[in-house]
């Protein structure tokens, strides 16, 4: 779609942008996937080019813009040209701001400027063995000691778990009540913090995905996030724009799966003839086509929301559903088309299928997707 909600600035930096990726990250993507991980340097070259939590302020090196567009940008170029499993966007848009709304003035000037810098990388902990999606559900704690805290407890599915120099934690602050949450900056190397193996994954192969380990942490006051009994109303404020970003990537993903399958099945010969003079090819790809282009306006719509203050919570769960499970179907009929082929991790399309299994469960899985929607409908 050409006709969107860009400037001339905008596409400047998208320009700007793919430049940096082609270059820098798309010659790495098979070895970063085959390591496992994605190497640390790569988030200080990108903070080298002011591409880390790129709303942060000058002050702490940022360059200011807080204008959602740009990092919408940033995702669907990473889609492309770049690795969906190098998470400099968990790191920049998902963790660090819990930084700079709960954080105090101390932390911001302690911390941002390495995040910025990407000598500092960030993770959050919140999923446990027996805690996804209810949060409330979490057995880590954290205890009340002189001077601090002592945190005990383990974390599972960690992204940037590997790389992370510091790791927002999420932990019970009182045995009594499971919603008085405590969120805690535990740092690399502090004593009693360990790392589990990477776990091996389906898909995301360049994402360091790991097990934390909590035993006895100690955990000065200086290092907890706000008041420590809001921590869960801290985390849901962050929920929304955590869906739209899911939603810009999923959606990435599915339009990048569709052109290659496009230029796969005008090429691929069938019967003497090419694939996509087949009657079932181009209705298929036509369905797809209009799903695709309405799934990216209501996409941009909810950008423009979200830049206005205005995006919701119930908003943002239909955008994560809706382009979450287009992306499952997209990938799904982009393989059939490719046939044999699609099945063959040589090809881009195989691995972009097993990336896109997970769209559907993190972030919040479907059906708790469904009951986000489901309640605003019958909100009195």
């Amino acid at each position: 779609m050409t006709d969107r909600n860009f400037t001339s600035e905008h596409e400047q930096f998208r320009d700007t942008y793919r430049r940096f990726l082609q270059g820098e990250v798309l010659p790495h993507r098979k070895a970063w996937r085959e390591a496992g991980i994605v190497p640390r340097d790569m988030f200080q070259r990108m903070g080298a080019q002011g591409y880390l939590l790129i709303w942060a302020d000058e002050a702490f090196g940022g360059v200011g813009l807080s204008d959602f567009r740009y990092q919408q940008i940033m995702i669907e170029e990473d889609a492309v040209h770049g690795e969906i499993g190098f998470y400099h966007v968990l790191h920049s848009r998902l963790v660090a701001p819990y930084l700079k709304h709960f954080g105090s003035p101390e932390q911001h000037a302690r911390f941002l400027p390495g995040c910025v810098a990407g000598k500092t990388i960030l993770a959050i902990a919140m999923t446990e063995a027996n805690a996804g999606s209810d949060l409330a559900a979490i057995r880590t704690v954290a205890e009340r000691q002189d001077g601090g805290w002592r945190l005990s407890g383990a974390k599972t599915f960690i992204s940037n778990g590997i790389n992370a120099d510091v790791v927002v934690v999420a932990a019970k602050t009182s045995r009594d009540n499971p919603r008085q949450v405590g969120l805690f900056l535990v740092e690399r190397g502090m004593p009693g913090f360990d790392r589990g193996r990477p776990l091996k994954k389906m898909g995301l192969h360049a994402q360091d995905t790991a097990e934390l380990f909590f035993n006895e942490v100690f955990i000065p006051d200086a290092n907890v996030l706000g008041d420590p009994a809001k921590g869960f109303h801290y985390l849901m404020q962050g929920l929304a724009e955590e869906r739209l970003i899911g939603a810009t990537q999923y959606l990435a993903n599915a339009q990048r799966a569709f052109d290659v399958t496009r230029d796969y099945v005008v090429q691929r010969q069938v019967f003497g003839k090419p694939l996509s003079e087949q009657q079932n090819t181009r209705f298929k790809l036509a369905s797809l086509r209009t799903e695709l282009d309405i799934a990216q306006v209501y996409v941009d719509h909810c950008v423009a929301a979200h830049n206005e203050g205005r995006l919701t919570a119930d908003t943002a769960a239909k955008a994560k559903l809706y382009t979450s499970e287009l992306e499952g179907r997209a990938l799904d009929e982009c393989v059939q088309l490719h046939g044999g082929a699609g099945y063959m991790t040589e090809y881009e399309v195989c691995w972009r299928y097993t990336d896109a299994r997970v769209s559907r469960i993190y972030a919040g899985s479907s059906e708790i997707m469904r009951e986000i929607i489901a309640r605003s409908i019958f909100a009195r």
